[in-house]
Parts: structure tokens; C-alpha cells; sequence
């Protein structure tokens, strides 16, 4: 009995200590910006509803997002993923805005428009990756 237990015990200890804890590759930086909600319709875009300004394709249920020019000088660039406050997941950068917009995303909602307008237009506290490699790069320079 005291055997089978002890093997047990080590058993345990043995398997945690094969399991490896993945480093996240990313420092996240907190801003706080105003967010908003965008729909791949016709009348809310200037010409293709599916085509971002950096060229990808929108399809619903993707989570990507546009940013205020502004935003972009800051780090959030093509491609940055993106944890907002109230919602799932991460998003990604996969559109710009117009000049005059100033520290603001907009959240894709594929067509649901109904969901976009229940969002409405809110001050969230945004959190974007910026890879390690990168921070101490540029940290070096």
C-alpha cells in the first residue's frame, strides 16, 4: 500500500515537471482609446465593404480591427494583436482609419449590424502585444 502510494506520489511530481510553461512572447501595453463598431456593408465604407485599407479580406466572425493613424505611431501596426476590455479573445490590426479620427479602434461585427449599434461608442482600456524581441531592440538602440 505504501508502495503504490509513494509510487503515485512520485508519478505526480514526475509528470508536472515535464510540463513546460510557453513564455509569452509579447510585452502587452495598456492604453485607454475610444472603441467603436464597424460593419463590412456597403454604405459604411468608401468601395469594397470586404477589403481592408491594408488589403486583407473581412469575412463575419473574424476579429480584427481598424486604428486611428495616431495609434499606429504608437505600435499598434499591422497585424498587432489586441486584448479589449468586455470582449473574448484577441483581436487583430487589420485596418486603418481616416486621418481624423485620434486615439480611437473600431471592432469588426461582420454584418450584424444590431450587435455594432449595441456596442456603440465606449472608452475601453485596450491591451496590444509588442514582441520581446522588438522592446529590446529598440530599447538598445
Amino acid at each position: 500500500m505504501i508502495l503504490k502510494l509513494f509510487t503515485y506520489i512520485l508519478l505526480f511530481f514526475w509528470s508536472s515537471a515535464c510540463t513546460t510553461v510557453e513564455k509569452d512572447p509579447y510585452t502587452w501595453k495598456p492604453i485607454k482609446v475610444t472603441a467603436s463598431a464597424y460593419n463590412s456593408v456597403g454604405y459604411q465604407t468608401n468601395g469594397n465593404p470586404q477589403i481592408t485599407a491594408f488589403g486583407d479580406s473581412l469575412k463575419p466572425g473574424m476579429k480584427y480591427i481598424a486604428v486611428s493613424r495616431d495609434l499606429q505611431a504608437l505600435g499598434l501596426t499591422y497585424n498587432t494583436p489586441v486584448k479589449i476590455e468586455g470582449l473574448e479573445g484577441v483581436y487583430l490590426v487589420k485596418d486603418k482609419m481616416h486621418s481624423r479620427w485620434v486615439n480611437k479602434i473600431d471592432i469588426y461585427m461582420g454584418v450584424d449590424i444590431k450587435a455594432a449599434k449595441q456596442w456603440g461608442r465606449k472608452k475601453v482600456n485596450i491591451q496590444y502585444g509588442v514582441l520581446e524581441e522588438a522592446s529590446t531592440e529598440i530599447a538598445t538602440d
